[in-house]
């Protein structure tokens, strides 16, 4: 199964359970126009528990590995959780909004998009940028700043640079985001 039908699952069964979501990770890179293999999936989520236990209710155990309890456990700490397709080797991670402001405005600033034929919702362009950011500064690797990078000299005529430049100021995210630049192909 392709990722394609991975994410309409996924948001199908979110929607079902009246879940807002925000497809993030590299899946969302690819929207934005960074092509990465990858055999998961990445989702911020808002959901209380009876939404959790209507969600994963609707995954078959007999493809499934989706255990309640971690979902309740991850919903209790504002942490992620796994669903794994036992089928076709897929993982999808679900990740609680954090409750900070740049985290809830990202969250806010979602947008509706199709993407390869599936409605969805997904991280907003430069919201993306600024979480690669992140995730370069805690020491993920190079490779999430060039990302960053990339993503930002794909798409830069339609960038609110100045959303990006305030973000990045207030994070503290200013190497990053002159690394990013210079690894992007924007210096």
């Amino acid at each position: 199964m392709s990722f394609v039908e991975v994410l309409r699952q996924a948001t199908t069964r979110l929607e079902k359970s009246e879940i807002q979501y925000m497809i993030t990770g590299s899946i969302a890179a690819s929207y934005y126009g960074l092509i990465r293999a990858t055999e998961d999936l990445d989702i911020v989520i808002s959901a209380d528990p009876a939404k959790l236990r209507t969600f994963m209710g609707l995954f078959p155990s007999d493809e499934y590995y989706a255990p309640l309890q971690d979902a309740l456990e991850a919903h209790q700490h504002q942490s992620m959780f796994n669903v794994l397709d036992m089928v076709r080797s897929w993982k999808i991670d679900l990740i609680f909004e954090k409750p900070t402001p740049f985290h809830r405005e990202a969250f806010r600033r979602r947008r509706s998009a199709t993407f390869e034929g599936v409605r969805t919702t997904m991280i907003s362009v430069e919201d993306l940028i600024i979480s690669k950011l992140e995730w370069s500064k805690m020491g993920e690797s190079e490779r999430q700043a060039r990302d960053a990078g990339i993503v930002a000299r794909k798409r830069f005529h339609e960038l609110d640079r100045d959303y990006i430049e305030q973000w990045v100021k207030d994070l503290g995210l200013s190497s990053e985001w002159n690394t990013a630049q210079k690894l992007g192909g924007l210096e």
